[in-house]
């Protein structure tokens, strides 16, 4: 009753037991009397307060900086002309509303013609902007190793952010000459016809161009996939490709393990023009950064096609004069200053190389365009794609007449020397001739023997997708091929044959094996053990050679064979001389 007459009275003296026993909050307060607080402590608080604020006011100095604000004048499809800017330079960022980043292309007099790096669909005339006193630069480190970023260093791949400790500038000037080291180790493709016909090296530039559809692409993820026992780092620069080809090329990296030593650059075909420029910029900034602390790295872009396609429409939309196919006149100037940056630079300066694998698309076969020769020019060989090889299932579709590697055998191994001249020497020989073996000539023994060769080394420089060939498995091949122990083989047993060969690699010598990947060539002794491995293996598809005694009973054969047509025909003749039936003619003989 007494608890009950608690709760109603709402004038209850707060200092009772029961109350506080209610509310163990102000039972363990500090204050012994929170209610009575004294008005003079309360004034030294907030006079301390009030302190605090004056010294930390009189510790900071107001300073005045001047900033340069502009305008946006108007905006077209990528780009954007801003005005009130005076003292902004080429190549510098320009910030825009909402993040927006552009870069200032055409330093006019009244107005500055920006590219855009993003979405614009936001911006509108009369919109702010301002300097940012810097250049375009891009995060670069080990963090990047196995993730897929666009060219601005925004992860793309749904692994988190990048976090990186060294940004570089994505425009930076290409090695001097004198701190450029020969080009001499070799870059292992896994593809046996460019490893022994069309070799590269480590600090080279190989253009690799065709035909839509030919194969290119796929010889590029080839070579990075070959890379993984060669301490090789790569970057793959991916210019305008459509999204489901670039998702294809990242899951085949991925799927065998290449990913782990692989970056991903990413622009797609809808993204604005800017970024499409800016991305192969970007990808060699990323991986001039390894080279410089003494690694190796291997480079693809794939392909500068539309980065030429997406310069021409910036220059076209900021006005500058068009030139040959509406290019503008330094089209050339922007794919050398990318690739003259791929080098192999001095031991004093790390001893790191940059091999760049540019790839162009041609049309109809026209290797005579301006991008096309433009890249030949800049680059130190080229490997061509045939639609014609490419239809006949001849993949990969490489055309060994219109490829060349301008380095050559510099950059290949000892091993491959002895044997890649003489085998491009009857690998074109076979090609001039076997246009005539389709007109139907008839062909002396010599001339068939070389088609016959030709067409086994044809075979053999076959190779499916996805499937680098190890050095030693090549050089066996290599040096069965140019001793002629193919020749017997039917061309329907030619891959069971291959096979079989390349498991017989694992009986070589390891020290055997060893040599081919140094410097010295291999001797006559090592060539015999090979040779002797090699006949052992393809001997269960060489023909069986006929005994002695078979040849002379099949001359006795073809003997009582003509004899008996002989003595057909003079029974057939008498019979129709005489005029006997043909049976009577036959009883009379």
């Amino acid at each position: 009753m007494q608890n009950k007459n608690l709760r109603l009275n709402r004038n209850l003296e707060p200092d009772s037991n029961l109350w506080l026993s209610r509310r163990p909050s102000l039972k363990q307060s500090p204050y012994k009397e929170p209610m009575n607080m004294e008005p003079e402590s309360l004034k030294n608080i907030f006079d301390k307060v009030f302190t605090e604020i004056g010294q930390a006011r009189e510790s900071v100095t107001p300073k005045l900086a001047p900033q340069e604000v502009g305008s946006i004048l108007t905006v077209s499809t990528g780009i954007a002309n801003v005005s009130g800017l005076p003292t902004v330079g080429f190549d510098e960022l320009i910030k825009f509303p909402g993040d927006l980043f552009g870069i200032a292309f055409n330093v006019d007099e009244k107005e500055i013609g920006t590219v855009l790096l993003g979405e614009y669909s936001h911006l509108h005339a009369g919109d702010q902007v301002e300097r940012t006193r810097r250049v375009m630069d891009v995060a670069v480190g080990e963090e990047l190793l196995g993730r897929v970023i666009d060219p601005l260093g925004r992860p793309l791949d749904d692994k988190g952010p990048i976090v990186t400790s060294k940004r570089l500038p994505i425009e930076r000037p290409s090695p001097a000459i004198m701190d450029r080291s020969p080009v001499t180790v070799p870059l292992q493709t896994g593809i046996k016809v460019i490893d022994a016909l069309i070799p590269i090296g480590r600090g080279q530039r190989e253009l690799i161009l065709g035909d839509r559809q030919t194969g290119k692409t796929a010889i590029a993820i080839d070579t990075i996939l070959n890379q993984r026992n060669f301490n090789v780092l790569c970057v793959y620069c991916a210019i305008g490709q459509r999204a489901s080809a670039v998702a294809r090329a990242v899951a085949n990296l991925r799927e065998r393990g290449a990913m782990d030593y692989t970056i991903v650059v990413v622009t797609e075909g809808n993204d604005p023009s800017g970024l499409i420029y800016i991305a192969p910029y970007a990808a060699t900034s990323i991986a001039e950064y390894f080279m410089e602390a003494g690694r190796d790295v291997l480079i693809v872009y794939d392909d500068l096609t539309n980065h030429a396609r997406a310069y021409r429409e910036l220059s076209l939309l900021l006005r500058r004069p068009p030139g040959r196919e509406a290019y503008p006149g330094d089209i050339f100037y922007i794919h050398s200053r990318l690739l003259e940056r791929s080098t192999h630079l001095l031991k004093e300066l790390g001893g790191g190389s940059l091999t760049a694998l540019p790839i162009i698309e041609t049309e109809a076969q026209n290797i005579s365009a301006y991008i096309p020769t433009n890249l030949i020019s800049i680059t130190d060989g080229q490997i061509y794609l045939s639609p014609s090889l490419f239809e006949l299932s001849v993949l990969p579709a490489v055309d060994v007449g219109k490829s060349v590697s301008r380095v050559g055998g510099k950059a290949q191994l000892a091993a491959y020397r002895a044997v890649a001249g003489d085998l491009k020497l009857a690998y074109s020989q076979f090609e001039e001739l076997e246009a005539f073996t389709r007109f139907g000539a008839r062909l002396d023994e010599n001339t068939r023997k070389v088609i016959e060769h030709g067409r086994r080394v044809r075979t053999l420089l076959k190779q499916p997708q996805n499937s680098p060939v190890p050095v030693p498995d090549q050089i066996v091949i290599l040096v069965a091929l140019n001793a002629k122990l193919f020749d017997n083989v039917p061309l329907d047993k030619m891959g069971e044959a291959e096979s079989a060969l390349r498991k017989a690699v694992s009986d070589i010598p390891s020290d055997l094996r060893d040599r081919f990947k140094g410097d010295k060539e291999l001797s006559d002794k090592d060539r015999e053990t090979i040779l002797d491995i090699a006949r052992k293996a393809l001997e269960p598809y060489q023909p069986k050679p006929k005994s002695e005694s078979k040849p002379e009973e099949a001359k006795t054969e073809e003997k009582h064979e003509l004899g008996t047509q002989t003595e057909e025909k003079l029974s057939k003749s008498e019979a129709q001389t005489e005029g006997k039936s043909e049976p009577e003619a036959k009883e009379k003989s």
